[in-house]
C-alpha cells in the first residue's frame, strides 16, 4: 500500500511543535495548521514553567524559530481545517487560511502600523486585560512577528470608512495591502495528529466567587499574564487600576471541578507556582492557598510543593469548595469558607486568584465532526491508550496528543506527542 509522506498536525502548542520537528527529522513533510496568528500555544503565556522554574519563552522561542525555518514544515497560521475525506495513508484535506493583509516577507515587525490605527478592541490573547488595534500581534515576542488585520474590526475592510488606510501609509516597507481574500488550500496527507490543546473554564457562571463582579478577582491565566515580562504590565504585579500592589493574596484551588466532573491535574502545581511568583515579587505579602485536596502526579512536584508550603504560602484546608463565597467590603475581598471542622471561617485579602479547570479547546466539537471522530463525555478526544501513552482515535490514521486528549502538564504532552509520532511513522512506513 502506498502511503503519503505528508502529515497534517492541527495545533501548534508544545505537543504539535514537538511532533512537527520529530517528523521533519524523520524525513516527512509536515503541514502545521494553527487557528491563531502565532505558534507556541499557551506555554508562551507563562513566565516560567514548574518545577524548575525555567523561562517559558526562553525554552519555546528556539523551537518556534526552528519550526519556522524548517524546509519540511509548512506553517499555516490563522487557518482551520474545514473538510477531511479518505482513509489512513490517503487523506484529502481542505484548509481555509484567512487573509492577513500583511506580507510575511516584506514585513520587518517594526510596529509602526499599530499606533496610527484608530480602532481599539479587547485583546483576548492577553486575557482581556488590555486593548489592541485592528492590526496587531497578540503579544510581545509573538512568532511569526508579523501583524494581521482583523477584517471585522478594520474600518476600511468592514466598510465603515473605506478611506482609512493609515496603516498602509505608516508602513515604509509596503508590506500592507488592504486587498485580499481567504485562501482555500487542498492537501493530501497520510496521517493526521490532533494537538489542539485546551481552554480555561468560564468561571463567571460561578456567581458566588465574584469573578467579573469584583475587580480584585482573577483567573489563573490572567495572573500568568500579569506576572509575565511579555504581558500587558511587562511583569509589574499591579491590580486592574494599574497602580495598586496587593499586600495579601488568596489562591483558590479546584475552581470548577464540581462542574467539570474531573481533576485537571495541573492546577495544584500551577497554584504553587503562583505562590512562588508572589513571594518573589512581593516579599512582605500574605499569601494563602485554599485547597480541598492536593494532586501532585510527579515525584519532583512533591518537593516543589513542600518548598512552597514551607517558605512562600500558608495552605488552608476547606472542607467544601462549593460552599465558598466571596464578597467585597471597604475595598477588601472577604472569603467565607468551611474549615476542617465544617465551620464558617473568613479571610480578608486584596486579590483572589481562581485556579479554574481546563476544558477542551473551543471548536473541538466542530473539528470532531470534520474528522469523523468521537469525544468522551467531558468533551476531549476519545482515544485508545497504548502501553507507552500513545493514543489513537477511533478513526484509523488520526492520532491525538497533549491536552486535546485530556488535561496534562507540558512533560506529559511532549511524551505523548513523541509516542504518537512513533505510531505515525509505523503507519506510514509499513
Amino acid at each position: 500500500m502506498e502511503h503519503s509522506e505528508n502529515v497534517l498536525i492541527i495545533g501548534s502548542g508544545v505537543a504539535g511543535m514537538e511532533a512537527s520537528l520529530m517528523l521533519s527529522k524523520a524525513g516527512k513533510k509536515v503541514t502545521l495548521v494553527e487557528k491563531l496568528s502565532l505558534i507556541g500555544g499557551k506555554t508562551i503565556k507563562n513566565e516560567e514553567t514548574y518545577p524548575n522554574m525555567d523561562c517559558s519563552t526562553c525554552l519555546v522561542a528556539p523551537i518556534q524559530q526552528e519550526i519556522l525555518q524548517d524546509g519540511n514544515i509548512t506553517v499555516l497560521t490563522s487557518s482551520q481545517v474545514t473538510a477531511v475525506s479518505g482513509d489512513a495513508g490517503d487523506f484529502s484535506v481542505k484548509i481555509n487560511k484567512k487573509a492577513g493583509y500583511v506580507d510575511l516577507v516584506a514585513c520587518l515587525g517594526c510596529g509602526m502600523c499599530y499606533p496610527v490605527c484608530p480602532v481599539e478592541q479587547i485583546n483576548e490573547w492577553e486575557e482581556n486585560l488590555i486593548n489592541m488595534k485592528a492590526i496587531y500581534v497578540p503579544c510581545a515576542g509573538a512568532l511569526p512577528n508579523v501583524p494581521v488585520i482583523d477584517a471585522d474590526k478594520c474600518l476600511h475592510l468592514n466598510g465603515t470608512d473605506k478611506e482609512c488606510n493609515k496603516c498602509v501609509e505608516a508602513c515604509m516597507f509596503g508590506a500592507i495591502n488592504l486587498v485580499g481574500e481567504d485562501e482555500q488550500l487542498d492537501i493530501d496527507v497520510g496521517a493526521i495528529l490532533i494537538a489542539t490543546g485546551y481552554d480555561m473554564m468560564d468561571i463567571s457562571i460561578l456567581t458566588d466567587l465574584g469573578y467579573g463582579k469584583y475587580p480584585g478577582v482573577y483567573t489563573a491565566m490572567e495572573f500568568e499574564r500579569l506576572f509575565a515580562a511579555n504581558g500587558p504590565t511587562e511583569g509589574n504585579l499591579v491590580m486592574r487600576d494599574g497602580k495598586t500592589v496587593p499586600s495579601s493574596v488568596a489562591i483558590i484551588h479546584c475552581v470548577g471541578r464540581s462542574e467539570s466532573h474531573y481533576c485537571s491535574s495541573v492546577c495544584c502545581m500551577a497554584s504553587s507556582k503562583h505562590a512562588h511568583f508572589l513571594r518573589h515579587k512581593l516579599k512582605d505579602a500574605k499569601i494563602y492557598n485554599i485547597y480541598s485536596d492536593i494532586c501532585l502526579p510527579d515525584k519532583t512536584y512533591q518537593k516543589f510543593y513542600e518548598d512552597v508550603k514551607a517558605h512562600s504560602s500558608q495552605f488552608i484546608y476547606q472542607s467544601d469548595r462549593d460552599k465558598m463565597k466571596i464578597t467585597e467590603k471597604n475595598g477588601k475581598l472577604k472569603i467565607e469558607y468551611l474549615d476542617s471542622k465544617e465551620k464558617s471561617a473568613f479571610l480578608d485579602v486584596d486579590m483572589v486568584i481562581l485556579a479554574n479547570a481546563l476544558k477542551p479547546a473551543i471548536g473541538s466539537d466542530e473539528l470532531g465532526k470534520v474528522l469523523g471522530i468521537n469525544h468522551d463525555k467531558f468533551g476531549f478526544v476519545e482515544a485508545q491508550p497504548f502501553n507507552i501513552g500513545t493514543v489513537v482515535t477511533s478513526k484509523s490514521g488520526v492520532f491525538v496528543a497533549g491536552c486535546a486528549e485530556g488535561p496534562k502538564d507540558i512533560q506529559s504532552s511532549i511524551i505523548q506527542s513523541e509516542a504518537a509520532v512513533a505510531e505515525i511513522m509505523s503507519l506510514l512506513n509499513s
